[in-house]
């Protein structure tokens, strides 16, 4: 196989030493003296993503959130790359995952592809055998049966796989959303955090159980599950955007601020990102008044003597 140096890379593929130093560091690249042909494709989709202004931390949380999901060693190499907000989604098997989020999302330039607009939630790799494939296939039955209007089929249907595997998360999380849509908000709740506990590392499960608690009116418990989420994916904009509504509830002014702030810099365009913007503006507005007041009627302690401001004629030169 033909090998290239680094000075070779960085030439044939325009890009400076930095770069690619940079690349190594976040853990995208192996630290080597030389280069092969896979190499040079996955510096190639590195630069072109770089290009889009998504960072070496979304690209490393992205890929190494894919790993995970879906067994594969390289997603960059092994799947073709597309840009989701500012994280990254694969199409891979005839799907295009989100893998922080754990989703299928809508595909339109595969749409005639199995699956392709599915937006079932990807269950965690496992081994699979005969019993795995089985509920696998139960499970786009009931993803099918909820695209086509059939609750009540699709609910039997997530009933039977947990029958067959409580801890089949992704079941667990659409058979709670469908509870959650009927208000049945206390066996959504239930469903969600059997989703939490089955897997930890599930950003979703803790995204919609802050949903359903914020639901149930029970802040505290809401903005922790949000702050899970967070802490999981810290670049996921709903998540900050539901957790500054939370904390506008429980007039905690400067927690929201900092979550609105984040939200715009994550989704720049939209009603959404408009909302967060006019939030932003009411806050800080507050905020000037807040300490325009305190300041007003501050007095050092100990000082008792009234201050009053009075009009000094000033002496001709």
């Amino acid at each position: 196989m033909t090998r290239y140096s680094r000075q070779d890379v960085l030439r044939i593929l325009h890009i400076s030493p930095r770069q690619l130093l940079g690349w190594e560091r976040a853990g995208l690249i192996p630290l080597q003296a030389e280069y092969g042909f896979p190499e040079l494709a996955q510096l190639r989709t590195l630069r072109e993503l770089q290009g889009l202004r998504i960072k070496p931390s979304s690209i490393r949380n992205s890929v190494q959130a894919m790993r995970a999901v879906s067994g594969i060693s390289n997603p960059l190499l092994e799947s073709a790359v597309v840009r989701s907000g500012s994280r990254l989604a694969f199409r891979y098997s005839g799907t295009m995952v989100d893998p922080i989020r754990r989703q299928f999302l809508f595909d339109f330039e595969s749409a005639g592809e199995p699956h392709s607009v599915s937006l079932a939630m990807l269950h965690p790799a496992r081994n699979a055998g005969q019993r795995d494939r089985e509920l696998q296939t139960l499970f786009a039955q009931a993803v099918q049966a909820e695209e086509q209007g059939r609750k009540l089929a699709a609910i039997d249907i997530y009933n039977s796989i947990l029958a067959q595997d409580p801890a089949y998360t992704a079941a667990l999380i659409n058979l709670g959303t469908l509870y959650y849509h009927q208000k049945k908000y206390n066996r959504a709740e239930e469903l969600y955090r059997r989703a939490t506990q089955a897997d930890p590392s599930y950003v979703l499960a803790f995204f919609d159980l802050g949903n359903v608690l914020d639901e149930l009116q029970r802040p505290d418990e809401s903005i922790q599950a949000y702050s899970r989420a967070l802490s999981l994916a810290p670049a996921y904009a709903d998540a900050h955007y539901n957790l500054a509504l939370a904390y506008e509830r429980k007039a905690e002014r400067r927690r929201a601020l900092s979550h609105w702030q984040i939200y715009v810099r994550l989704d720049k365009n939209g009603p959404w990102a408009d909302h967060a913007r006019g939030q932003i503006r009411k806050l800080l507005s507050r905020e000037k008044l807040s300490i325009a007041h305190r300041t007003s009627s501050y007095q050092p302690q100990g000082h008792r003597v009234a201050s009053q401001l009075a009009l000094v004629p000033t002496q001709s030169a």
